[in-house]
């Protein structure tokens, strides 16, 4: 089948854009950072890390060089621990999970802690 005829973006598309997303979080970088950093616009970087666009070779480079990793991460050819880990990274790379994990690690106390996470269950029960 042409990957002109497939519906949405592609599937490794998405991937490496959620690794680029992640990245680019965790190193508390803009869209617009990153994109000064690559010379392309922030929007550009928006729809990278929505897999909308295709990263091409050189540009994946470029990312790779901003973000301080290596193109074979950005691809998924460096991660370790197998599936439970990609699981964990895509996990990750939702927004709004960074700032969740992040906050989550502020809270003190273990009662607290176990109520959100009893919380986030229910609300994924939800759907």
């Amino acid at each position: 089948m042409p990957l002109d005829d497939a519906p949405g973006p592609d599937p490794i598309d998405m991937a490496i854009g959620a690794r680029i997303r992640l990245r680019r979080k965790s190193l508390n970088l803009t869209q617009a950072a990153l994109a000064a950093r690559i010379g392309v616009t922030f929007q550009q970087v928006q729809k990278y890390e929505r897999g909308a666009n295709r990263v091409s070779g050189s540009t994946l480079v470029a990312v790779a060089r901003a973000l301080d990793t290596s193109v074979g991460w950005l691809v998924g050819e460096e991660a370790a621990g197998g599936g439970e880990a990609e699981a964990l990274l895509q996990s990750l790379a939702a927004p709004g999970a960074l700032e969740l994990l992040q906050a989550f690690a502020e809270i003190d106390r273990a009662s607290a802690r176990q109520a959100l996470i009893a919380l986030a269950r229910e609300m994924g029960r939800e759907d």
